[in-house]
């Protein structure tokens, strides 16, 4: 394996331990097995598990951008809002495994007072200027951000509740009930001629 496989390999298995066990209770050793890479191997492409971390983050944000841009291609802005809704039914099973993956890291990290919980938050951040920019598309210049800020909590508080009770009817109810509010909310763009 190249070295650059390499370290895209370990950035991606570590990615997936952070979630799935949390980033303070993955070791390297934990990425090294996971890998199948001795700790030496490990050490010449990551120094420390900071590295690491920053690199997930880095992996997330791009990740992130990525899929706003793939949405951008839906018609209007309200099926645009109903792609980032509806990721709650696409990512089930994970979601009720082990929460919501920006979720769970950025309340972690703000846990352990780190450094990077700064960076991770800034994929809320992404979310929430994204849908505010969908929300003004409607025509909401002044609400866009509350309304954006309302679907990005309202999203959340359905993450943490569907993996605490484990519960993918409550995660369906919930999705269905916004996408409800979604489209009960009028279209104030063509009233502003």
């Amino acid at each position: 394996m190249s070295r650059s496989a390499t370290r895209e390999r370990i950035e991606e298995k570590a990615d997936t331990l952070f979630y799935e066990a949390g980033f303070e209770a993955t070791s390297f050793a934990d990425i090294a097995n996971a890998v199948g890479i001795s700790r030496g191997n490990f050490y010449h492409h990551f120094k420390s598990k900071d590295d690491i971390l920053n690199a997930v983050v880095s992996r997330r944000l791009a990740a992130t951008r990525t899929m706003l841009e793939a949405w951008e291609t839906d018609a209007a802005p309200k099926e645009r809002i109903l792609s980032f809704i509806r990721i709650l039914i696409v990512n089930r099973t994970k979601i009720m495994a082990f929460g919501c993956p920006v979720g769970t890291l950025t309340t972690e990290l703000a846990k352990l007072d780190h450094i990077a919980g700064t960076r991770a938050t800034e994929i809320f951040g992404l979310f929430r200027d994204w849908l505010a920019f969908q929300f003004r598309a409607l025509g909401y210049e002044d609400g866009a951000e509350s309304l954006a800020l309302h679907v990005l909590g309202r999203s959340q508080g359905i993450a943490v509740l569907a993996s605490a009770l484990k519960d993918e009817a409550f995660l369906r109810a919930e999705v269905s009930a916004l996408e409800v509010w979604l489209d009960q909310l009028p279209d104030q763009s063509s009233m502003k001629d």
